[in-house]
C-alpha cells in the first residue's frame, strides 16, 4: 500500500521492480508491531521451527 499509492511510475517495468523491492523490505527488514517487532520472515521461520519440533 505505502509503495503503490504514494509513487507515480513511468513504466510498468519500473512499477514491478519498485514493488518487488518494497515487498522484500516489508517481509525481510521492516519490523511489525503485530509480530512482536519481528519481520514476517522471522516470524514465519520461528513458527516453522516450533512446528518441526512438535
Amino acid at each position: 500500500h505505502e509503495e503503490v499509492y504514494l509513487k507515480a511510475y513511468d513504466t510498468v517495468k519500473q512499477a514491478k521492480q519498485s514493488i518487488a523491492e518494497y515487498l522484500d523490505f516489508y517481509n525481510m527488514i521492516r519490523p511489525h508491531s503485530s509480530l512482536n517487532k519481528a519481520t514476517p520472515n522471522e516470524f514465519y521461520d520461528q513458527h516453522l521451527l516450533k512446528v518441526m519440533a512438535a
